[in-house]
């Protein structure tokens, strides 16, 4: 089937505060988040139309950009505002939302203090990718030869651009042998997330999780460990080693993207997608729908 490449779509994108058609937002070769990765960016759900923790992507997108030495120009109402807008004017009601921010084109070196920088935002057609009798098939996941990089050598709590580059590849790799998707470890060896998710496993009613220090603390993370605390369930984040994998009863992955999606294996390992994985998707889908919706 062909996929109409993105440049080429129709609709608007909020570009540096205003609306411009979708084929018009464009930026220069010589860019400097192009060329050295000073990029920084969110990924959002909007569901019946309403994005789904706006406020929350809002904050984190000002503070990737803060670790990585730039100020987004505008305020968290003024991009929650504009998210909304871009959403309206499409007509979209489940679509995916992207803010990007990058340094611009004045500079072209390591250093660019006197950058521009630049903002957009962008939505498309993403509705949720299965029912929950085919999630609960679960996944195959690989093992990915890269690691999550040492806190001390890169920004890990910034959802920065140069960041996903070792996510790409490992997700490339796992695809062409077979797989959805691949598990990374850290740098020292213990179960980090996905390349684009984070990851839980239970065992005897409990869900344990990697404590998400040298990767982002999503916020689809952070909703499902809610999720799990109101229901009873004890959620501990711990460091996991791949060896405990052969312990675990269930496994699922979350993040804007995944929503809540079970694993069915990893590499060598297998589990059996069950109750609390069925739960907190059932969960989860209450959770990010518009409260009016529910009533009606």
């Amino acid at each position: 089937m062909s996929i109409l490449p993105f440049d080429k779509r129709d609709g608007v994108i909020w570009l540096d505060g205003k609306l411009v058609p979708w084929q018009e937002a464009k930026l220069h070769v010589l860019s400097h988040g192009l060329h050295y990765g000073s990029s920084v960016f969110e990924g959002e759900r909007a569901y019946g139309g309403v994005i789904f923790k706006s406020r929350e992507h809002s904050e984190r997108f000002h503070r990737s950009a803060e670790l990585l030495d730039f100020k987004i120009p505008y305020t968290i109402e003024e991009l929650d505002a504009a998210k909304a807008l871009v959403v309206k004017t499409n007509g979209f009601e489940s679509c995916y939302v992207r803010p990007v921010a990058w340094r611009g084109s004045e500079m072209m070196a390591v250093a660019a203090q006197n950058a521009t920088i630049h903002v957009a935002i962008c939505t498309w057609d993403w509705p949720s990718m299965f029912d929950i009798a085919q999630k609960m098939k679960g996944i195959r996941l690989d093992i990915a030869d890269y690691r999550r990089p040492d806190p001390k050598t890169a920004p890990c709590h910034s959802k920065a651009a140069g960041l996903y580059m070792i996510c790409t590849i490992s997700k490339h790799i796992a695809e062409r042998k077979g797989y959805a998707d691949a598990m990374m470890l850290d740098w020292q060896g213990r179960v980090a997330e996905c390349t684009g998710a984070n990851i839980f496993f239970t065992k005897d009613g409990v869900v344990h999780t990697p404590i998400a220090d040298c990767f982002l603390n999503g916020i689809t993370r952070q909703t499902v460990i809610d999720l799990a605390k109101r229901r009873g369930i004890d959620v501990i984040e711990r460091r996991i080693m791949p060896e405990e994998l052969a312990s675990f009863n269930e496994c699922f992955i979350c993040g804007t993207g995944a929503e809540v999606t079970p694993v069915s294996e990893i590499g060598p390992y297998t589990f059996t997608p069950g109750n609390i994985s069925r739960t907190l998707i059932e969960d989860y889908t209450a959770e990010v729908t518009p409260k009016a919706a529910q009533a009606a």
